[in-house]
């Protein structure tokens, strides 16, 4: 079939793009490597077509439909995409992309050569060609491409062979494609979707989740942008879910299953009142958490797998929790989050709480108990803080911790609680023996930043007290605001605040945060100590520094610009000091400054990450498990513009 037969099928909607394929994710390199190929006639690959009815096929988009039977692409979406985006000008009824991918392509006419459109390189320039112009006929067509180089003295006496060139661009439209079809009544969503995952072994395969959504757009087309308006509103509140997570929730809530083939055989009716209600049971979950337990934006909300828990139990309830009922199971989410609970086989972890929670044995307290012979103990010790960085499993504890008590700011006398707004109010963290008086004594990167010396303040009180040492400004803050120090576990003997007792300090602090921790725990139990009564992991000696982690607000500033500037650019953010943990056992086996375990083009790009200031240890780490690193912002920025992006320069 030729290619302008293709580009006229989508036209007419005789050829269609399944509901379960994913958007296009293809860059600028890709679609001037396609044109390269197309005019040099180097073969591009065929397309796989599924030919279903057109009356009950699940398509993208909403262009008009021919009667009869649709061809639906299963193979060549991102070829048919880009060839359409260039030849027609415009993308495609059933396109979901950055349209800048494809917009500008040139084409030079003495070396054969295409790239996208550089204003400085090419404004003056009658030799680079807009491929789209020329395809769509322009003005005059062909003519008037001729008129414009006749025009040209210098170029003159190479008319002839420039229009031999512009024909063969012209004619890449009628190029043949094999096509394979893929026919038959039997031929069920999921075996077509096996078909298209073999296909695309090499390509982008969906996930569970895509297919899960898939069947549901099939009966209800709105759902998909449903569920993106709700993730947006939950951004815009501080917190960066996707929709696998979303649909997690919705799963939990008509299934009571984690694994998305149980939501299969639900109708639209049913999926649209379990997004009501996993939507209105994730916003109380939220709200619980941040207001009870303070964990009120997305770089302290450890476990996130553990609100479909959530989720699922408070949906089954008749009525809403008492204050004893929602602590005990907030109880449970804090503590499944410290101890990793969910940073291995998610899914079947999933499973094994949600079992917890059934029958006439199942609740709240089996699903405690089933934590607890999982960690092997839930109280806290003070070596369990012996982590560094912002990307320890205890930091997020230590930020609990304050926001649940009444810790106080240094500057002000204020308890840092979640009302605090404002610019200079935002809470930082606050290194107490500064970092750079530290380093300047020789200790290590680990213990410079050891959670153990973080504290949290205001942005102007971190300011006031910049790098002074602790013997230095604790007595002055003893002095104008007493009880703030201890408000925030600071062991109050004055020879630890002196530098060379740091390491002593470190350790008579984690005792104090052990204690407090545990305190709180046992508030939100109430009394039922039944759980605290033995330690988590024991602490014989020290355990094994987590190698990696985002050490200072800096860091975190540049991370978080990042994740800013790929937003804007419609493309994922990345997770913020990710947690890399064994599979199997959920263990922490590093921590990763910024990363993306899919890819930037989940299925076509590999997993990459940021790793600002690492150890070659951490990059050892990282490479081993597959993936691209970069350690600096800069690189990171030219790889995305350079192979994600291909940005025009200007």
């Amino acid at each position: 079939m030729k290619i302008s037969n293709v580009l006229d099928f989508i036209d007419s909607g005789d050829m269609a793009l399944p509901e379960f394929q994913r958007g296009y994710v293809w860059n600028r390199d890709q679609v001037r490597g396609l044109f390269e190929s197309l005019y040099r006639r180097h073969p591009v690959g065929g397309l796989l077509v599924w030919v279903a009815e057109a009356m009950t096929a699940d398509r993208r988009g909403d262009g008009p439909i021919a009667a009869g039977s649709v061809r639906l692409l299963l193979d060549g979406q991102q070829r048919m995409t880009s060839l359409y985006g260039v030849v027609r000008g415009k993308p495609p009824r059933f396109f979901d992309g950055n349209p800048q991918t494809f917009t500008g392509l040139r084409f030079h006419l003495a070396d054969e050569a295409f790239e996208f459109y550089q204003p400085i390189k090419m404004r003056d320039d009658p030799l680079w060609i807009d491929v789209t112009e020329l395809m769509k006929g322009g003005t005059t067509g062909l003519g008037g491409f001729v008129a414009r180089l006749t025009a040209t003295p210098e170029l003159a006496d190479r008319v002839g062979e420039f229009v031999g060139r512009l024909s063969t661009l012209l004619s890449i439209t009628e190029i043949d494609l094999h096509v394979e079809e893929v026919t038959g009544a039997e031929k069920s969503l999921d075996v077509v979707v096996d078909i298209f995952n073999r296909v695309n072994s090499g390509g982008t395969k969906l996930s569970k989740g895509d297919l899960a959504l898939a069947k549901i757009c099939a009966e209800w087309p709105e759902a998909r942008n449903q569920m993106k308006a709700k993730l947006k509103e939950w951004e815009d509140a501080g917190y960066y879910f996707n929709l696998d997570w979303l649909l997690r929730s919705v799963n939990t809530v008509l299934t009571g299953e984690a694994r998305f083939a149980h939501l299969h055989n639900k109708t639209a009716p049913e999926i649209k009142d379990g997004l009501a209600r996993a939507c209105r049971q994730i916003d109380a979950s939220l709200d619980l958490i941040a207001g009870r337990i303070g964990l009120d934006h997305d770089r302290v909300l450890f476990g996130r797998f553990g609100v479909p828990v959530m989720v699922r139990y408070m949906d089954r309830r008749a009525g809403p929790m008492d204050a004893e009922e929602s602590d005990k199971l907030l109880f449970w989410f804090a503590q499944a989050g410290m101890w990793g609970r969910f940073s291995g086989s998610t899914e079947s972890v999933i499973d094994q709480d949600l079992a917890a929670l059934e029958g006439p044995e199942g609740g709240l307290d089996a699903l405690i108990e089933r934590l607890r012979l999982w960690q092997g103990g839930l109280r806290v010790e003070a070596g369990h803080f012996d982590g560094w960085s912002l990307g320890a499993r205890f930091y997020p504890v230590l930020y609990m911790l304050t926001r649940m008590g009444g810790a106080k700011d240094w500057g002000t006398g204020l308890a840092l609680k979640a009302h605090l707004l404002g610019r200079m109010a935002r809470l930082e963290v606050h290194h107490i023996f500064p970092k750079s008086r530290l380093y300047a004594a020789e200790y290590e990167r680990a213990e410079v930043n050891a959670v153990a010396n973080f504290c949290f303040l205001t942005k102007e009180t971190n300011l006031v007290i910049g790098s002074r040492f602790p013997e230095e400004y604790f007595a002055e803050v003893e002095t104008n605001h007493p009880g703030a120090l201890a408000s925030q576990w600071i062991p109050m003997e004055p020879a630890l605040w002196r530098i060379e007792r740091y390491r002593d300090f470190l350790e008579a602090r984690k005792a104090l945060l052990a204690t407090e921790a545990n305190r709180y725990f046992a508030d939100l139990l109430h009394g039922d100590s039944r759980w605290l009564s033995t330690a988590g992991t024991q602490i014989e000696e020290p355990a094994p520094t987590v190698p990696g982690g985002i050490d200072s607000e800096a860091e975190e500033t540049e991370l978080q610009t990042l994740n800013d500037w790929l937003s804007a650019r419609d493309l994922p953010r990345g997770h913020l000091a990710f947690d890399h943990a064994d599979p199997e056992t959920g263990a922490q086996t590093a921590v990763f400054d910024l990363a993306w375990p899919d890819g930037l083009q989940p299925g076509l790009t590999g997993p990459v990450a940021v790793l600002l200031n690492e150890t070659a240890e951490v990059l050892a780490i990282a490479s081993a498990a597959g993936y691209r690193c970069f350690t600096s912002g800069a690189a990171f920025r030219t790889y995305v513009e350079s192979e994600i992006l291909r940005a025009a320069a200007a």
